[in-house]
């Protein structure tokens, strides 16, 4: 794919309109291409701050009475036999505007309804990248248990430090760590294995409040997502839901903050 076809797929990109296929050969040119990946990053500002900053209205129960008020009455066959009632035309004439308009919201709030939340889009992100890092062979981009290897080759490459914490004792070996484009901008990625299962770890700031562990489940793959010291985490795994749970509890108190994950017993 060609950047000029690639630029001209970001809006799809964006609203999830292309075929896998599609949006393989586009991801691999966005991984290389600043101009492209800084369309997208705008794509995806510019929709959440729509999305974050829109105005609904509850519509009153007097609305509905003066849409059905304004509709045509049945026209009496004795009056006449013609289906061309004049007086019912020029009176349809004058509500045609109020239809067309009350036809018009139905279909734009439709779209904006089927249209993905900002977190369904950001959960659909990183479930894309899980699985590419699988399939073309390139989970990490350093290869090393040692996490005094992982840490500071993250550094020179990010504007932040995401923290390299090693779990093996508790079943959970360090593998590695690679950079990853996810919600508009570059994130580190620390990677994890528990019996064959790979695990990554993404890391990037956010100005968000702290948050609790909450647990996410999505074309058969286990997120769980949480905030803490304006940094935001979120894991990806196949790996069984209450075993990636307490992978993530285990990181989270080694931040300093232990919390128990929402819908877990």
């Amino acid at each position: 794919m060609n950047h000029e076809e690639a630029l001209n797929l970001v809006p799809a990109y964006s609203d999830n309109e292309l075929s896998v296929a599609e949006a393989a050969g586009f991801e691999r040119h966005l991984n290389g291409c600043d101009e492209c990946q800084q369309e997208y990053a705008e794509q995806v500002r510019m929709s959440a701050l729509v999305k974050h900053n829109a105005v609904y209205f509850e519509a009153s129960p007097q609305l509905a009475k003066r849409l059905v008020a304004a509709l045509p009455k049945a026209q009496s066959s004795k009056k006449t036999n013609s289906i061309w009632d004049w007086n019912w035309i020029i009176a349809w004439g004058g509500k045609g505007a109020v239809m067309a308009s009350l036809v018009a919201i139905v279909w734009s709030t439709s779209l904006f309804l089927a249209t993905p939340s900002f977190q369904e889009k950001l959960t659909g992100e990183l479930i894309a990248s899980h699985i590419r890092s699988l399939q073309v062979d390139h989970l990490s981009d350093v290869i090393s248990t040692d996490q005094h290897t992982v840490k500071p080759w993250f550094k020179g490459m990010l504007d932040f430090s995401p923290p390299v914490i090693d779990f093996s004792s508790s079943g959970f070996p360090l593998e590695g760590g690679r950079l990853d484009y996810i919600n508009g901008r570059t994130v580190a990625v620390i990677i994890y294995h528990h019996n064959k299962h790979p695990i990554n770890l993404y890391v990037w700031p956010d100005s968000s409040k702290d948050s609790g562990l909450q647990n996410t489940n999505r074309n058969g793959y286990n997120l769980v997502h949480w905030a803490v010291n304006g940094m935001d985490y979120w894991v990806v795994s196949d790996l069984e839901a209450r075993k990636l749970t307490s992978f993530a509890e285990s990181l989270h108190n080694q931040l300093g903050k232990p919390m128990k994950a929402r819908g877990q017993e």
